[in-house]
């Protein structure tokens, strides 16, 4: 890809995220491409792993502690790291997180923890003076998603989404050419996350394992009582401690599909979801399939398609990918374009686009020596504006009624586009994946939104408002933005 500098850079995306994260409260301890970088990862199951062999991979940087509310798995990934590194680090073992943000000497924080704890963290960190890579989705909530830009904008911190494509020059250079009208005016945004999962079953109300800190664990989220399907991996499907598929992996391609909308788009004005927890007869709350549609100010759309239900249809099993419709009728299908009525289709080919160099990881430790926000790749505000398309979609949901399983149960207006791609989703239930008659959709109410207050207007705000911001338990409060 073409060199890149600060300065080339910045200039690049000054009409964009740079303009709100220049800032210089953070400490700065870290000054020149040769110093260390300290760093701390919080979480360590699943994605937590990835994230030390991320940093472990990057010259003269420190994992100096890893934290976990279990002590078992903070024992064994204690031990990992010890045998990976010959013992050339002392790395310390704590299961608070404060603990190791109360540390001057630390410069940075990873967060791979639940997603209840992404924006409460996030914003402890800024608080403290230290940079962040935060795990998608930055945000649990709409509200604490602000709080976290907030935070970036007073602290003047590092902070970068786990949004790893991000640092990928070709994504970035396919949502560079779409936003110039390489293919005419983009009118859909379509992404899916269509991943084969299994139902979780029933876990009964018990005692927490002893190794496990209940307390910590919770932290912000208001639940009481434990089930073993919350811990270690589970709390995805419930709604006061994850946020679905849409807002999990689907964080990925809900942020390449706004991404790619005309820059000066924010937030969406209208949302709306339908979908439903089929087959599966578990204790999970989230919807394991779910069309939603979100319309912009500018008249474009954001789609997305969540499926976790096995289907007989190789072709619908996995599909994590996006698709782009444009106005003159042309479409971007698997990185081919086809023009308006043509089933022939052209490999596209587009130049690398602007990103800081050196992958996800690279990236954020280059922009933590340089004390620079503006060169983390998927900065606080794009990380906030992918998030709340998700949780918006998601309210839809939240907030609807069950109807019969049926291609009519769809409620779009005179939204053609959206009915089509819905039918095709129904489809596939119905025949590929077996849903049979007597199955309920739950269809969500299409939901007003103001990009500018973040709040919703008109029919239904004032319950889908109430959903804005979770409760948080005692001594794990969000702060107001105000007060951060």
């Amino acid at each position: 890809m073409p060199s890149l500098n600060r300065r080339t850079f910045l200039q690049s995306t000054a009409a964009g995220a740079g303009l709100i994260l220049t800032g210089t409260a953070a400490s700065g301890a870290v000054q020149g491409a040769n110093d260390r970088v300290r760093i701390a990862v919080a979480g360590l199951n699943g994605r937590g792993r990835d994230h030390i062999n991320g940093w472990l991979s990057q010259d003269n940087v420190e994992i100096a502690y890893v934290i976990d509310p279990d002590e078992s798995v903070l024992s064994r990934t204690l031990k990992t790291i010890q045998e990976k590194t010959d013992g050339k680090f002392k790395v310390k073992g704590v299961r608070d997180v404060r603990q190791a943000l109360d540390d001057p000497n630390l410069d940075a924080i990873s967060v791979a923890t639940p997603n209840h704890w992404h924006s409460l963290i996030t914003i402890w960190a800024a608080q403290a003076g230290k940079n962040v890579y935060v795990e998608k989705p930055m945000s649990h909530d709409v509200v604490e998603g602000r709080v976290a830009v907030e935070a970036q904008k007073k602290y003047g911190v590092v902070i970068q989404h786990g949004t790893q494509r991000r640092s990928d020059p070709t994504f970035a250079g396919l949502s560079e050419a779409i936003q110039a009208g390489k293919w005419g005016k983009l009118k859909i945004s379509y992404g899916y996350s269509c991943k084969p999962r299994v139902g979780i079953g029933f876990k009964p109300v018990s005692q927490p394992p002893e190794n496990l800190d209940w307390n910590l664990w919770r932290g912000p989220a208001d639940v009481d009582q434990y089930t073993a399907n919350y811990h270690p991996y589970n709390w995805h499907w419930f709604w006061k401690t994850g946020n679905g598929d849409l807002n999990n992996n689907g964080t990925h391609m809900l942020d390449l599909a706004r991404w790619a909308l005309d820059k000066d788009q924010t937030h969406p004005i209208r949302t709306m979801s339908i979908g439903g927890r089929f087959q599966w007869k578990d204790q999970g709350e989230t919807p394991n399939t779910m069309f939603s549609l979100a319309e912009y100010p500018n008249g474009q759309y954001v789609f997305f398609n969540v499926r976790n239900v096995k289907s007989k249809n190789n072709d619908f099993k996995y599909k994590v990918e996006n698709e782009y419709y444009f106005e003159d009728g042309g479409r971007i299908l698997r990185d081919m374009y086809y023009p308006k009525g043509s089933d022939k289709g052209e490999k596209i080919t587009v130049d690398p686009g602007h990103v800081t160099p050196g992958g996800n990881w690279g990236a954020f430790i280059a922009a933590v020596r340089a004390n620079d926000p503006s060169l983390a790749n998927g900065n606080v505000q794009d990380a906030h504006y992918a998030c709340v398309l998700g949780h918006v979609m998601n309210y839809s949901y939240r907030l609807g009624e069950q109807v019969p399983f049926s291609a009519k149960a769809g409620r779009f207006g005179d939204n053609a586009d959206a009915a089509e791609h819905f039918g095709r989703l129904h489809e596939i239930m119905a025949k590929d994946v077996g849903v049979k008659d007597g199955a309920k959709y739950t269809v969500g109410p299409m939901l007003s939104f103001d990009p500018e207050t973040e709040k919703f207007v008109g029919d239904r705000a004032e319950e889908a408002n109430a959903l804005l911001k979770d409760t948080n338990r005692k001594g794990f409060e969000v702060p107001e933005a105000s007060k951060v």
